[in-house]
């Protein structure tokens, strides 16, 4: 399969044709293989536009949201990232093209251990993986300019507001299914600030459940 071919057909067919401008988020995605990030019975499905199964409850999400999410971020080349959930890496991959540095939060060591080898192997130093349960975040290296999270969330635990620098940005996709949607949260003075960005569904991260409120 060429792969080449099919990066560049995922660019031009699925991330341009939703609104996505940035030269350089467009020139991130060109650069990464994303074949060497899924397992090999799936590699002929790197470049679908959908969630790609990675073991257990983790998917690699489909290029489109991802991008789109990116480009919400606003991201510079100065900016420390928060990557949550990276998985076997991509989402840090490709972040690296666009960011100072990257911190790469993984739970599952084997998925940790598969990030790290593959950025390695593609000589990426900017991006440190890191384990330790998602719903935590990562405090000792906080505060950070901008946090991603790779997976939608039914409730975003308070400790990451406290890990976003001001000033800074963070995009999630909030809730289930077709009423998900994504939305950039940002930070000024110490106040918080949110505002809708699109509708999408992706597949959610663990432990991000959003606690039952108590009903008469």
């Amino acid at each position: 399969m060429d792969f080449a071919a099919a990066r560049t057909k995922m660019v031009d067919n699925q991330i341009r044709t939703t609104d996505v401008t940035s030269h350089e988020l467009l020139r991130a995605f060109l650069a990464v293989p994303r074949e060497r990030f899924v397992p090999d019975a799936r590699k002929p499905l790197a470049y679908i536009d959908e969630d790609i199964p990675l073991g257990g409850a983790r998917y690699l999400m489909e290029p489109s949201p991802f991008a789109k999410l990116l480009q919400l971020a606003q991201i510079g080349s100065q900016d420390v990232v928060l990557d949550v959930g990276c998985g076997t890496g991509y989402s840090a991959a490709v972040l690296s093209h666009l960011a100072g540095s990257v911190v790469a939060l993984e739970e599952d060591e084997t998925l940790a251990a598969e990030a790290s080898r593959q950025l390695d192997e593609l000589g990426i130093v900017s991006c440190a993986v890191v384990t330790g349960p998602l719903a935590a975040g990562f405090p000792s290296e906080a505060p950070f300019d901008v946090i991603v999270f790779e997976g939608s969330v039914g409730e975003i635990p308070a400790t990451y507001f406290d890990q976003l620098k001001d000033r800074g940005r963070m995009v999630v996709v909030e809730g289930q299914g077709l009423s998900a949607m994504a939305k950039l949260y940002t930070k000024e003075d110490g106040i918080l600030a949110d505002r809708f960005g699109f509708n999408c569904s992706i597949k959610p991260l663990p432990g991000f459940t959003k606690r039952q409120a108590f009903v008469f």
